[in-house]
């Protein structure tokens, strides 16, 4: 038995703990990397972490307290990656 699925990469949420940015798609797949990868997440606050937007039709996310960009795609690279 095969089971398909739509493959969805837009930004679904992201959430930045003190020790992974962890992004969920939104066709359920989970990306993480750790937060050491991304210094401008590092140096924010909590709530400037906490504050984002999707960006590029949904295939980014923009922190806009701390002109932060990141894209799906590089993250899927990164992750793939490591």
């Amino acid at each position: 038995m095969s089971i398909s699925a739509e493959l969805d990469d837009r930004v679904a949420d992201v959430r930045v703990t003190d020790h992974a940015l962890e992004v969920r798609l939104r066709d359920g797949r989970m990306i993480s990397a750790p937060l050491v990868w991304f210094p401008r997440l590092v140096a924010a606050s909590a709530s400037q972490r906490a504050h984002w937007e999707v960006a590029a039709a949904g295939h980014g996310i923009h922190w806009p307290e701390i002109d932060e960009d990141l894209s799906v795609a590089g993250l899927l690279r990164t992750s793939a990656a490591a």
